[in-house]
């Protein structure tokens, strides 16, 4: 599938300067895995590189009462008039993330796009591995369609996120699709982590290029199960993408998982589901996350927002 390529001269400099800028943090205290990644969700989001809330918005926090379980979120709206519902799940390599890193995206969708988002805490491993964290995306689905109008809702459904969110977002509609239960009627996936253990060409060119897919890391294995892997866990062995809701997949040209977003939309495209596959050039991984330095991230989140007025048009919503 070719994508769309989206480019500027701004987004090499602005990448090659972020990565000079990481590798030039000084080093941390010598920790184990666990304790490292116990101090990183401590760790605020820099608003000179992440941003900050879209002022047009305003955002209410949500508690999220599921069986055994309440969960975090946040709802971003631009007034209170019913609209279409986008759910949207962090990254975080299934570890981490947390709802508080992407603000200026999830408000600036639900300012662009004219819907309400609702951002979500979904549980992480390793004290919550697989299916936690998928369960949780699925089940708040189904809260949502169940609370739409106490909400704003305008019963119009989509669901998104980015790295291992797009892989949850892609696993709660494969779910919902083998289950036959209501599916959400767009599913935006951003440089998603759709496989485990992948030889593809942008893993052989930018592994390392802020991020690391290679075999045997310690995140991996404190979130998949052993053995073989359902396809919810890992999307691109799913075999058919048939009756998969409609998709916008963002890829970035300098990123480990760029081929996952390529052969994700690819697939679908083959299986007969309408998809839109736009990729930034000279982008890193991640690059949502960082608006305030990256443009990329600023153009995307105004690209998802008119991608969400077109579909939600398009659908009555």
């Amino acid at each position: 599938m070719t994508p769309e390529i989206v480019d500027s001269p701004e987004f090499g400099a602005e990448t090659d300067a972020l990565l000079k800028y990481f590798a030039n943090q000084p080093e941390g205290p010598d920790l184990d895995p666990y304790q490292a990644l116990l101090l990183d969700r401590e760790e605020l989001p820099d608003p000179e590189l992440a941003g900050e809330r879209d002022p047009r918005t305003s955002s209410d926090d949500l508690t999220i009462d599921l069986p055994g379980r309440t969960l975090h979120a946040r709802v971003y709206r631009i007034n209170h008039e019913p609209r279409p519902i986008v759910l949207w799940l962090h990254g975080g390599g299934f570890i981490g993330g947390d709802l508080r890193d992407i603000e200026y995206a999830t408000s600036g969708i639900a300012a662009a796009g004219n819907v309400i988002v609702v951002s979500l805490n979904y549980r992480v491993a390793p004290e919550n591995p697989y299916p936690a964290g998928l369960h949780d995306v699925r089940d708040t689905l189904d809260w949502l369609r169940e609370h739409t109008l106490e909400l704003g809702g305008g019963g119009r459904i989509a669901v998104g996120g980015q790295s291992a969110g797009a892989a949850l977002a892609a696993g709660a509609c494969l779910l919902a699709r083998d289950a036959g239960t209501a599916l959400p009627d767009r599913q935006i996936l951003c440089y998603p982590s759709l496989d485990l253990d992948q030889d593809t060409e942008s893993y052989r060119l930018f592994d390392g290029t802020f991020l690391s897919i290679a075999p045997g890391r310690w995140s991996d294995a404190q979130y998949f199960p052993q053995g073989e892997l359902p396809a919810a866990a890992v999307p691109l062995r799913a075999e058919t993408f048939d009756g998969l809701p409609p998709a916008l997949v963002l890829a970035a040209g300098r990123d480990p998982l760029r081929d996952d977003a390529r052969t994700y939309a690819g697939r679908l495209a083959r299986d007969g589901v309408p998809a839109r596959l736009v990729e930034y050039a000279d982008t890193m991984h991640a690059f949502l996350n960082f608006p305030a330095v990256l443009s990329a991230g600023r153009h995307a989140v105004e690209l998802i927002g008119a991608d969400l007025r077109t579909v939600f048009s398009w659908c009555g919503g």
